[in-house]
C-alpha cells in the first residue's frame, strides 16, 4: 500500500454542508437566537409559566423559557403559525402554539390560516393534511420521522386491492393516513365524526380504514356493515379493561373517559367515549372530582393546566412519535425552514378531495 492510507492516516473528509430546503432558499435563513436564561427572558415568559407551573417544575423552566421566547419572536418575523395537537407536551401546547386541538380542528383551522408558514406540532400525516389544505403555503414539520403506527399500517396499493375485492363499496379513511392513502379513498373522517361520515354515504356496506378499534366502536352504533382494516394505534391498543377496573375498584366514583381508538372492551367499561376534543369538553363542562383519561398522557397534562378542581389519574402511555416534536426542533424549523412537507401535485389534488368532503360534512 502507498500514500496516506499506508501510514494509517485517512484523507480528511470535506465538511458536511446541510442542504437548504426550497423554503429556505426562497425566504432565507435567520440567525440562531441567543438561548441564555436572562432576567429579560424570565420577565417576558412569566405569564406563560403561570399557565404550566402546576405541570412543569421551576427547575425545568429556565431550559424551556429561552426557546419559548425565541420561537414566539421568530413566529412574528416569519409570519408563521404553530398548530399543536392535544398530545403535544405542555411547553409546546401552552406556550408556543397558536392553534390547538384534535386532528379535525387542526385540519379546519389549517384551511383558514392566513400565515405564510405553518409549523405542525404533531405527526407527519397531520403536516400532510395541512399541506393539502394550504397548497400555496410553506408547511414544516420539526421532525419528519414523527410518524404514526396507524398511518404506516396501510398503503395506497392496499386500498386499490380492497376496491378490487369489494367493487362499488365506498371507502372511508381515518384522517390518520398518508396523502397517498387519502388519494385512493372516497372520504376521510376523524374519531369525532366517524359515525356521521359512515352513515352519510347512504350505503349498506362501507370499507373503513385503518383503525380496527375505531371501526368496531362505530359498528356498535350503526346498522351499516363495516369492513375493517386491521391497523391500530400503538398507544391506545395497550390499554386493557382489567387495568381500568382496578382503578375503579380503588375509587368507584372515578370517571373513566376513553378515546374510540381503544379496544371495545375498554370502551365498554368507560363512562364516556369521544374524540380528544370531546374528552376535553367532558372534563371542562362536567368537572368530575377525579378523572382517568384513557389516551396519550400528555393530553391529561394539558387539560390539567386549563382546569381547576379535577384530579387527573394518569395511566400513562406516551406516543413516541408525538414526542419527537420538541422546542429545539421547532426553533430549528423557524430558523432554517426545515423540514418542508411537499406532495406531488397530482396526488395532492386527489387527496385534497377526500379531506374537503370530510370538512364539508363537518
Amino acid at each position: 500500500m502507498q500514500g496516506q492510507l499506508a501510514t494509517g492516516i485517512r484523507p480528511k473528509a470535506p465538511p458536511v454542508v446541510p442542504t437548504l430546503s426550497a423554503a429556505a432558499q426562497r425566504l432565507g435563513v435567520l440567525p440562531m437566537p441567543n438561548l441564555a436564561w436572562t432576567p429579560e427572558v424570565e420577565r417576558e415568559t412569566a405569564h406563560l409559566y403561570e399557565k404550566v407551573k402546576a405541570i412543569i417544575p421551576p427547575v425545568e423552566w429556565p431550559f424551556h423559557a429561552p426557546y419559548v421566547k425565541a420561537i414566539n419572536d421568530l413566529k412574528k418575523e416569519r409570519n408563521a403559525v404553530i398548530l399543536a395537537h392535544n398530545y403535544q407536551t405542555p411547553e409546546i401546547y401552552n406556550c408556543v402554539a397558536d392553534v390547538v386541538g384534535d386532528s379535525l380542528q387542526l385540519a379546519k383551522l389549517a384551511a383558514k390560516s392566513d400565515a405564510d408558514i405553518i409549523i405542525q406540532g404533531g405527526v407527519h400525516f397531520m403536516a400532510e393534511t395541512s399541506k393539502l389544505l394550504n397548497p400555496n403555503k410553506t408547511v414544516l414539520i420539526p421532525d419528519s420521522k414523527a410518524g404514526c403506527s396507524l398511518a404506516e399500517s396501510i398503503t395506497g396499493a392496499d386500498v386499490r386491492l380492497l376496491r378490487e375485492r369489494y367493487p362499488g363499496v365506498p371507502v372511508v379513511a381515518y384522517v390518520n393516513t398518508s396523502a397517498e392513502v387519502k388519494a385512493e379513498v372516497d372520504i376521510c373522517c376523524t374519531s369525532s365524526n366517524a359515525l356521521k361520515i359512515v352513515e352519510s354515504l347512504g350505503s349498506d356496506r362501507v370499507i373503513f380504514l385503518p383503525d380496527q378499534y375505531l371501526a368496531k366502536n362505530v359498528q356498535a352504533q350503526t346498522k351499516v356493515n363495516i369492513i375493517a382494516w386491521h391497523g391500530a394505534c400503538e398507544v391506545h391498543e395497550r390499554f386493557t379493561a382489567e387495568e381500568l377496573m382496578r382503578y375503579r375498584a380503588d375509587d368507584p366514583s372515578i370517571k373513566i373517559i376513553a378515546h374510540p381508538e381503544c379496544p371495545p372492551e375498554v370502551v365498554a367499561v368507560s363512562d364516556f367515549t369521544g374524540s380528544t376534543a370531546a374528552m376535553i369538553d367532558y372534563v371542562k363542562t362536567r368537572k368530575p372530582r377525579r378523572v382517568l383519561m384513557v389516551t396519550e398522557c400528555s393530553m391529561a397534562d394539558n387539560v390539567a393546566s386549563e382546569t381547576t378542581g379535577t384530579e387527573f389519574v394518569r395511566p400513562c402511555n406516551l406516543c413516541p412519535h408525538m414526542k419527537r416534536i420538541t422546542l429545539p426542533k421547532i426553533l430549528d424549523s423557524l430558523v432554517y425552514l426545515r423540514e418542508e412537507v411537499t406532495i406531488d401535485p397530482a396526488l395532492a389534488e386527489r387527496a385534497r378531495l377526500s379531506v374537503q368532503r370530510m370538512i364539508d360534512i363537518g
